[in-house]
């Protein structure tokens, strides 16, 4: 489902969310706790300048 959208040497984006999701919504949690399930240690972050949720997984973990 997730491909690679970009990376860096210290992160790899896996997904990216819109902050404006509907109330009570949370897709990018939803999405990192899934591939936390899988084993990769997925979490989210806050991408302030282009306002979206980022699933990561930080380093050489993936």
């Amino acid at each position: 489902m997730a491909a690679v959208v970009t990376s860096h040497p210290d992160r790899t984006i896996l997904e990216r969310f819109p902050a404006g999701g509907p109330r009570g919504s949370w897709p990018a949690e939803e999405f990192a706790a899934d591939r936390r399930m899988a084993g990769e240690p997925a979490e989210v972050v806050m991408d302030l300048k282009t306002d979206t949720f980022l699933v990561i997984v930080r380093g050489g973990a993936r």
